[in-house]
């Protein structure tokens, strides 16, 4: 069986020195930006064990926000030309300020979402979408059956069909995700226990989105990293 080619995906990710870099990273257990595993930052109350297979997900892409989701290259498409158009998007568009961030049930997961609803930080994730299309590889059969196990309304199968992902434009929802599936009898008491920690963390302030960040994944068994980044204006 051939080797399936790398995916790619660009993300909002804090720089790596900033505290809230270091909170998503240990909470998941990895680090985007070297590609390192770390030393999991446990809640209180959770089995070492337990959290790490609760945060398997999130580990495997990286602590992030996704603005184009992850997809294989088109035929003549390279990595280059994408950094290149990662620089080249940066320098039109501007950075977005975020009064801060709160953790959030969404479903059956955990994430750091905005603290209000932002159009602009809406609009700057709808031109992400559509500019870095012409990159992306149609989906093939198998991906788009993935997609559609999910219950979808029309409108996102639509935007399935032409643009390999349900959650865009009206349906974006810009998150951090710190967790997979909990159990919903677990789920509010981890939620609360993890705002704990991310005040002690000193969290509690604005956030600029202030760059896009392209993500790699070489194969499917290994977890994507940081190759690029480019800040906003």
């Amino acid at each position: 069986m051939s080797q399936l080619p790398a995916r790619y995906a660009i993300y909002y990710a804090p720089v790596s020195e900033s505290p809230l870099w270091a909170f998503g990273s240990a909470l998941i257990g990895y680090d985007a930006a070297t590609g390192k595993k770390l030393q999991p930052l446990v809640p209180q109350g959770q089995d070492p064990d337990r959290w790490m297979a609760l945060t398997a997900e999130p580990r495997r892409y990286g602590f992030h926000a996704t603005l184009k989701a992850p997809f294989y290259l088109s035929r003549d498409a390279t990595e280059a030309g994408l950094v290149e158009a990662l620089k080249d998007f940066a320098t039109g568009h501007q950075g977005v300020s975020l009064d801060g961030l709160k953790i959030r049930c969404i479903g059956s997961f955990i994430a750091m979402t905005p603290s209000q609803d932002s159009p602009e930080l809406n609009g700057l994730a709808a031109n992400v979408v559509r500019h870095f299309d012409r990159f992306r590889a149609p989906l093939s059969e198998a991906e788009r059956e993935r997609r559609l196990k999910s219950p979808l309304t029309e409108r996102q199968i639509a935007q399935v069909d032409e643009w390999g992902y349900p959650y865009v434009f009206e349906d974006f929802r810009f998150h951090m995700t710190l967790t997979g599936p909990v159990h919903n009898d677990d789920r509010s008491a981890l939620r609360d226990t993890l705002r704990q920690m991310a005040g002690s963390a000193g969290l509690a302030h604005p956030v600029s989105i202030d760059r896009i960040v392209l993500f790699k994944q070489d194969d499917p068994k290994t977890n994507f990293k940081i190759v690029a980044d480019a800040p906003l204006v």
